[in-house]
């Protein structure tokens, strides 16, 4: 008798005995090892979602996971029946923007100034030596999501694009959003979740078509405790009212003159040239974090006359307003429904996810699945499609209750894909979060959602959500189609405009200190809009109350 194992998708039957690590082997899985299997490196976990009660007991090396989450190395299959359905926390190439369109400078050849410059075959960061080759210059940027990462590789002498990569954010074992692994970071010694993202973040670049030690410089955005996490900064202050990183709370005290962040490739466990120079792009304030800064670059909003609003949205979204003369930013902890977390079928935007949704006359789904091949479950933009389809027939009303007595919806029953009254829960609270943000900023603004002149929605998920849909259940605002402009992943791109960019990177770090951060919460109508926005309704303009 054996146990029937699937694993990233592939099935195999398992006798007693061996680890989930030996039979990810032999199904070609490869899984995240910097230890061979010793339990030491913490890297080549697995989330088990089926079948715990198959596997063994978790050992000391296991001890700082929770739930479902496992070391393959450690987690042996004990029983000889049942079946176990696990999946490692890198599935395979995710669906990532490799660039970003309609920006104002899309098209245009920017002008490459970056730090790193060469001299014959001196090799310098801004004039200092630190290495002789005669090879190539390569620069990497990095968008640091809370729930995926994006990684790309340039050229730092032409400005070329040599590769990218993404994954899921493998520090999810810590909890799905940022006051989760504030709570793990300071309650576990170690640096475990920093540890574990350079494991997964050093095999990216080791599978990157050159040499890493050719890498020179490195910029890091994300919001503010992703990126502090990674440059082993202390986060527990940002999870503390009035929510301040460590490098805010210094530069009021006047210790440092900039909250950006620099460190070297060595230190951060990277491969890459160990006098590299890591370049953690500026915050704006509290939670609003570098991941917004990036954006304002790329949207170039600090020359901007037109009045922009930016929503990049996500576990942790990012909202800016304004043009050259006044820049409004907030960050809505939306938490990860819209990116496939706490969603019974929920998923990331891998192959197998549901993306598009439309409930044909007779009743049944007619189903869009990223990479064409069985569905797994749904991702972001499929969510919001389905909950736009059942608003159009009739099945669910504004307040996300299903009609006739129904609690559940079947999408695939062949493969056991569903939708729960419990998962409209989830996604009202995300969306109620984001709509609240965006009518405290414009009314603290003082406009209306029809003074917009361009709303760029910012994002791989905003990239791929249909208005229409999006528009219907009040996730964006209810503004003409021509306003609207999607404009995929605007945070690497910034991020990429700062690699490349000395002067481009300058203008960063005085942006920031000119934008106003919008605190949610202090507004008086903050729950007010939070409670209409949990309605699944168009979201219309409302009178602004400047605050």
């Amino acid at each position: 008798m054996t146990v029937a194992l699937t694993i990233n998708g592939q099935s195999t039957q398992a006798p007693p005995g061996p680890s989930l690590f030996e039979y990810a082997e032999q199904l070609g899985v490869r899984v995240p090892t910097s230890c061979q299997k010793q339990g030491k490196c913490k890297e080549c976990m697995v989330e088990v979602v089926e079948g715990m009660n198959c596997l063994s007991a978790p050992t000391e090396a296991e001890e700082h996971l929770k739930g479902n989450f496992r070391l393959s190395c450690q987690c042996r299959v004990v029983t000889d029946s049942g079946q176990v359905r696990c999946h490692t926390m890198r599935r395979g190439q995710m669906r990532i923007e490799r660039q970003a369109l309609g920006l104002p400078t899309s098209g245009q050849k920017m002008e490459i100034d970056p730090a790193v410059t060469r001299d014959g075959d001196r090799i310098l960061i801004d004039g200092e030596e630190i290495d002789r080759s005669t090879g190539p210059i390569h620069g990497i940027a990095m968008d640091l999501g809370t729930t995926t990462v994006v990684v790309r590789l340039l050229n730092l002498e032409t400005g070329e694009l040599i590769a990218d990569a993404s994954f899921e954010n493998p520090q999810r074992f810590g909890g799905s959003d940022v006051m989760s692994r504030i709570f793990y970071d300071t309650n576990n010694r170690g640096r475990l979740l920093m540890r574990t993202l350079a494991g997964y973040l050093s095999h990216a670049i080791q599978e990157f078509p050159v040499d890493p030690k050719s890498i020179y410089e490195m910029v890091v955005v994300g919001n503010s405790t992703m990126r502090d996490m990674f440059f082993r900064q202390n986060v527990y202050s940002i999870g503390q009212n009035p929510y301040q990183s460590i490098t805010e709370i210094e530069m009021s005290e006047g210790k440092r003159t900039t909250t950006s962040l620099t460190d070297t490739g060595k230190h951060l466990l990277l491969p890459i040239h160990p006098k590299a120079r890591v370049y953690g792009a500026p915050i704006i304030s509290g939670h609003v974090g570098a991941d917004a800064a990036a954006c304002m670059l790329a949207v170039n909003v600090a020359h901007e006359d037109r009045l922009v609003a930016v929503m990049d949205i996500g576990t942790n979204t990012e909202l800016i307003l304004g043009n050259k003369h006044r820049i409004l930013a907030a960050s809505c902890p939306a938490g990860p429904a819209f990116e496939g977390g706490a969603i019974s079928c929920g998923m990331p935007g891998l192959d197998g996810a549901i993306e598009d949704v439309v409930i044909n006359a007779d009743g049944t789904f007619r189903l869009g699945v990223i990479g064409n091949v069985a569905p797994e479950g749904i991702c972001g933009s499929g969510l919001v499609d389905l909950l736009s389809e059942l608003l159009r027939t009739g099945r669910m009303n504004e307040m996300g209750r299903f009609e006739d007595g129904a609690h559940r919806f079947t999408l695939d029953e062949q493969h056991h894909i569903y939708f729960l009254e419990s998962d409209v829960n989830e996604l009202a609270q995300a969306k109620g979060a984001n709509v609240a943000g965006l009518q405290t900023v414009c009314s603290n603004y003082g406009v209306d959602f029809d003074d917009l002149d361009v709303f760029y929605l910012a994002g791989g998920f905003g990239r791929h959500l249909k208005t229409e849909s999006s528009r219907r259940i009040g996730l964006i605002p209810n503004i003409p189609d021509a306003k609207i402009v999607q404009v995929g992943n605007a945070a690497i791109e910034g991020a990429c405009i700062a690699l490349l960019s000395k002067g481009k990177r300058a203008e960063l770090e005085q942006l920031v200190k000119k934008v106003e951060h919008c605190r949610l919460e202090t507004h008086p109508r903050f729950f007010d809009f939070f409670v209409e926005g949990c309605q699944f309704k168009p979201m219309e303009s409302s009178n602004p109350v400047a605050g």
